[in-house]
């Protein structure tokens, strides 16, 4: 196995250990958490770069890879959803008159899901006939936004545990980050996919 799949099966080993540390009731879970997500999506970063430059690109990574990914953020999402639920966070900040918790919906995390799922079937179905789908640009910058949004709200629990000068550094601006964020991570999940599905139409048009 060279290094760059190598990497790609480290990812599946940090998402574990990752969501071990979001659910656990050490008094530094959240940074842990922070740490071992942003250790994930180095790798991701690492392991597409090194199979380019060193021409180790295999069919397992171009597999394997972007399902690494789909399965580190569904499960932060996911994980998010169940966190928020069991502790529903005070309003951050208000527009107008109406309190806004910078927090991932349920209805988000559903569209996320959805999509990775169904990316995945294609990706599965074309496999089923001796083709490769490769990722494309959308999808990459669709991965970027949800790494960016999983971290923003990472840091966004995170910083009632660190010194307090970070804290404050933190607290005025991130809860308005994490929105934006989480917006546009919603947009671009949703418009990689419905692309993706198009582009490749005539693979599953013809079992119709």
């Amino acid at each position: 196995m060279n290094l760059p799949n190598k990497l790609t099966v480290s990812r599946f080993v940090l998402t574990a250990v990752f969501l071990w540390a979001m659910f656990s009731r050490s008094p530094v879970n959240d940074t842990l958490a922070l740490v071992l997500f942003s250790a994930a999506g180095l790798t991701d970063l690492l392991d597409g770069r090194i199979a380019r430059q060193r021409g180790l690109i295999t069919d397992f990574g171009v597999l394997m890879d972007p399902l690494a990914d789909k399965i580190l953020t569904c499960s932060a999402f996911i994980a998010f959803v169940e966190r928020h639920m069991l502790l529903p966070p005070e309003p951050l900040f208000f527009l107008g008159q109406y309190p806004v918790r910078a927090k991932i919906e349920a209805w988000m995390v559903v569209i996320i899901v959805a999509r990775e799922l169904a990316i995945t079937g294609l990706r599965l179905m074309a496999a089923s006939k001796n083709l490769v789908l490769a990722a494309e640009k959308y999808g990459k910058h669709k991965t970027i936004s949800q790494m960016v949004a999983i971290i923003a709200l990472l840091v966004l629990d995170a910083h009632i545990e660190w010194w307090p000068w970070l804290r404050a550094f933190f607290a005025p601006w991130t809860p308005w980050f994490c929105l934006v964020a989480m917006w546009t991570t919603v947009v671009l999940t949703a418009t990689s996919g419905v692309l993706y599905l198009w582009r490749n139409r005539q693979l599953y048009l013809r079992e119709l």
